[in-house]
């Protein structure tokens, strides 16, 4: 799956799809684009302040980008926890397992575990064939019977 292809499956076919399987390229051609987009975003809004004062507040246009930004992770949040969910069922481990992670990432010295442990579930190649959570990605027409 290519860049463009990741990235109209998560924003566009399975915005808030937490069923069935994401591949390993799906997953990090939708953070690069993720990531991406966020950058640039702060990149525009550096560039503006710097030609801003703060005397009276903070000028309009560095407010509407960080507006902009504040709506473009919003509405990047549900797709990028669905995708995440999906990778995690690629790996046939349940969506469970991510939620105590992500809950766990809140608390003090367990967060760097939670994060190194989604880090290597992501990049982890999945389970070949079907799983109890759909078919394979990569090879939808594989079938589960090694030696039929």
């Amino acid at each position: 799956m290519g860049f463009t292809d990741a990235v109209g499956t998560a924003l566009v076919q399975k915005y808030a799809t937490f069923s069935g399987r994401a591949s390993r390229s799906e997953y990090w051609w939708f953070v690069l684009f993720y990531f991406t987009v966020l950058f640039a975003i702060g990149i525009a809004c550096l560039v503006t302040s710097s030609f801003s004062d703060f005397r009276d507040g903070v000028p309009p246009p560095v407010g509407l980008l960080v507006f902009i930004g504040g709506l473009t992770w919003l509405a990047m949040f549900l797709p990028q926890v669905a995708l995440q969910v999906r990778r995690f069922h690629d790996r046939n481990i349940s969506a469970w397992w991510y939620l105590a992670l992500f809950v766990g990432g809140f608390v003090p010295y367990f967060n760097v575990i939670a994060g190194i442990a989604i880090l290597v579930i992501c990049l982890l190649p999945g389970t070949e064939g079907p799983n109890k959570y759909g078919p394979d990605p990569l090879r939808p027409q594989a079938r589960a019977e090694v030696f039929a």
